[in-house]
């Protein structure tokens, strides 16, 4: 695989705690707002501009693209970001608890994702791709790496444990309690060489991101009769993770109602379906098992008896769709459904308690997490996961890389 070093904006080593946010579509407008009050800083202003804007403000309006334009230039304006002196790749180590991964930063090339060496298992909403082209377009820039994965490489390992043992540029913890750290490799030929061993590239997290990412190069490529395929527009943002590094946490779900059955008729209806126990742990322990939060009481769901013709379906959000989601409580699309939620593993399964208990739906799903292997497997057979599959944890910090091309 071809990766290329980048002569990009980063922060000032100073600023890097103040700048770094989280992603923008993990936290909605008034969560950006908040914790970005009172930090001028803050990378939410760019890639969540709405946040300085009036509250009513649509997300999609193109005052929000021009304001985060305008915030961009500010941070610069201001020294708290500066652009690289010279193309560099970075290695980006991410510590929560004690769950260590450390990624290589890099642009990837546009044509790699078009003839699926980087590969996909997810659908993209039209909405957030169109957002995502409209911002990069606007600030002729990618604000926040794309998270990819791949097979793991002896020869890129040595070369990461190098780099690492030298002082980071950037070390910090942010509010959360994750802690990031990048080390800054001037020109990284050493990793450009070693990446063509690689075989295929892997989105993790971001497709919407890589979409609008090669929408935006073929744009700009249409417009440019001197196109020569060298320019920045040709190449995005991504970190690329050793897949054995990688934590992938499960997306959990919730349910707005039960379809018209009674508490008593959607149990009996569950248990003609599968075995169901009552008092099961709130977190699954095995591939085949859900844990369901239903009438205050936890129960154990064991799916493993259940047919699956190919590996699509033989996942355990397929399961639920298929056997439980679909024919017993008339949720047929997830993608568009407005009757069921997704929680992403992180608030953990107190989070489905506090939701189901204070009545916001009557019974959550708590998943087992699909494995990086099940992952890469359906990417291969170039097949598309069920929405709202995988949750990894931590997410890569907006802000600390941003990539330009014009």
């Amino acid at each position: 695989m071809r990766i290329r070093a980048f002569q990009g904006l980063r922060p000032k080593p100073a600023h890097a705690a103040t700048v770094a946010s989280l992603p923008y579509d993990v936290v909605n407008t008034e969560e950006a707002r908040a914790l970005a009050a009172g930090n001028p800083h803050s990378f939410l202003r760019v890639v969540r501009a709405e946040i300085d804007l009036p509250a009513d403000t649509n997300p999609y309006d193109a005052s929000v693209y021009a304001q985060a334009k305008k915030n961009l230039q500010e941070l610069q304006d201001l020294g708290a970001i500066e652009r690289e002196s010279e193309p560099c790749l970075y290695v980006y180590q991410q510590r929560m608890g004690d769950h260590v991964q450390r990624g290589i930063v890099a642009v990837c090339h546009i044509d790699d994702y078009e003839n699926n060496l980087i590969k996909k298992h997810e659908k993209t909403r039209p909405a957030k791709e169109d957002d995502r082209t409209r911002l990069n377009s606007a600030l002729g820039a990618h604000p926040g790496p794309v998270f990819l994965t791949y097979e793991d490489q002896a020869a890129i390992n040595a070369i990461v444990e190098e780099v690492t043992a030298g002082e980071p540029m950037t070390d910090f913890i942010a509010p959360d309690g994750v802690g990031h750290t990048v080390w800054r490799i001037p020109g990284g030929s050493a990793l450009v060489e070693s990446f063509k061993a690689v075989p295929a590239f892997y989105v993790a997290d971001g497709h919407h991101r890589s979409a609008s990412a090669a929408r935006v190069g073929k744009e700009l490529r249409d417009a440019n009769p001197n196109h020569t395929g060298d320019e920045d527009y040709n190449w995005f943002l991504t970190v690329l993770f050793p897949a054995t590094e990688l934590k992938v946490l499960p997306y959990n779900r919730l349910v707005l109602d039960l379809n018209n059955h009674s508490p008593e008729d959607f149990l009996a209806k569950l248990k003609s379906v599968c075995p169901v126990t009552e008092g099961a742990d709130p977190t699954p322990d095995a591939i085949g098992k859900l844990s369901m939060y239903f009438q205050g009481k936890w129960y154990g769901l064991d799916l493993t008896g259940l047919a699956a013709a190919d590996p699509i379906s033989e996942l355990d959000v397929s399961k639920l769709q298929d056997y439980i989601l679909t024919p017993l409580l008339a949720i047929d699309d997830p993608r568009t459904s407005d009757r069921i939620e997704f929680i992403g593993g992180i608030r953990g399964t107190k989070e489905l308690v506090k939701r189901v208990d204070k009545g916001d739906g009557p019974v959550a799903f708590s998943m087992y997490p699909v494995t990086v292997e099940q992952l890469m497997g359906i990417a291969d057979a170039d097949q598309i996961m069920p929405p709202k599959s995988t949750w990894f944890e931590p997410k890569l910090r907006s802000g600390l890389f941003v990539h330009t091309f014009k």
